[in-house]
């Protein structure tokens, strides 16, 4: 495997749409990196820029320490897995599997041998003489991924490749799609609007927003240190809440609550004394017992977890406790906040 460099990429169409601005990433060899962001974002379209399915607009693409900007598709040593599968219907899964080696005229022997230890690695032995209307979404995904694998590329490429599956077998394909990463050592870009996915498979995140890139970092630095509010705001489920707060006198002050701020909170927000910041708490981050009344909407248990949404004032706020509880609409539940994040409003910037 090798690695892949993004220098400066950008996309711009013909009627003068862009839809990626100056993209840069370092891949590492064997490095699993996912490209999160809403529908539109430009991850796809950065995704088929490396694929050679776009032409590059601006900008450079390194692969293995050669620059393959105008190097056609076939000849990048990538292999791509779809949404959809892309199957063929009229050949076997063994069939399906060989036939880009096939192609490449590798000898019978070669491609069998690369077709049963794809099988194995996936768990399809017994399904290679199946076509692909006999299996399940989550096998037809499996071929897919097999067929990839035998060509042995350079660089693997996954677009949104979960999305056709229901939630079971969501995660079984990420499992799945971890332990092959794992065994092949592989670098991997991967394309996805799924946060979970992301924070489960990645070893680096890039988020993505109206083509630009807000953020690249470890699945737990953007959880727990994200740069602006689009990624407080995108990473995480449920969702960070967010208030308009005016610092004063080692105070958050909102129209509908007050809180206190740690002496280090006090430190760090020291040039915004007086100003009004955004302050963002994260569901898990708030917890029963405090001075914060809120008027609960709704209680939904998960288990071991139970999330409360609720009114503070005329502020929306999502709760996940970490017990199972069982208050009613209508009730009052006074809480506090274990961890807070600010924002400047102008920038949106994280205040580090």
């Amino acid at each position: 495997m090798s690695g892949l460099q993004l220098q400066h990429l950008e996309k711009i169409y013909d009627n003068n749409v862009q839809a990626v601005f100056n993209f840069n990433l370092d891949v590492k060899d064997g490095e699993l990196i996912v490209l999160v962001g809403p529908s539109g974002c430009g991850k796809s379209t950065t995704l088929r820029m490396v694929a050679g399915l776009e032409d590059i607009t601006k900008g450079k693409l390194i692969i293995d320490g050669n620059d393959v900007t105008q190097t056609p598709p076939k000849d990048r040593d990538i292999a791509m897995v779809f949404q959809n599968y892309a199957l063929y219907g009229h050949m076997t899964v063994y069939e399906n599997m060989a036939f880009s080696l096939m192609l490449r005229k590798e000898s019978k022997n070669t491609i069998h041998q690369k077709v049963m230890a794809a099988a194995e690695i996936l768990d399809l032995t017994s399904q290679l003489n199946k076509k692909p209307a006999q299996l399940s979404g989550g096998q037809r995904q499996r071929v897919a991924m097999g067929r990839a694998i035998v060509r042995t590329p350079k660089v693997f490429l996954f677009d949104e490749p979960l999305s056709n599956l229901d939630a079971k077998l969501r995660s079984s394909t990420r499992r799945e799609i971890l332990l092959l990463h794992q065994r092949l050592n592989a670098t991997i870009l991967y394309v996805t609007h799924d946060q979970t996915e992301a924070l489960t498979l990645a070893d680096r995140i890039v988020c993505m927003s109206m083509g630009h890139v807000q953020q690249i970092g470890t699945p737990l630095e953007l959880y727990d240190d994200p740069s602006n509010l689009f990624v407080a705001g995108f990473i995480g489920l449920p969702p960070m809440n967010f208030f308009d707060v005016e610092l004063r006198a080692g105070q958050a002050i909102c129209k509908d609550f007050t809180v206190d701020l740690t002496p280090e909170e006090q430190k760090l927000l020291g040039w915004h004394e007086g100003k009004t910041v955004t302050m963002g708490v994260r569901p898990e981050h708030i917890v029963p017992g405090g001075t914060i009344p809120v008027d609960v909407i709704s209680n939904e248990n998960l288990g071991q977890n139970t999330l409360v949404n609720g009114m503070v004032g005329k502020h929306k706020i999502t709760c996940k406790f970490r017990e199972w509880c069982t208050y009613k609409y209508g009730d009052i539940v006074k809480v506090s906040f274990t961890k807070k994040h600010f924002f400047d409003r102008e920038t949106t910037n994280s205040i580090r």
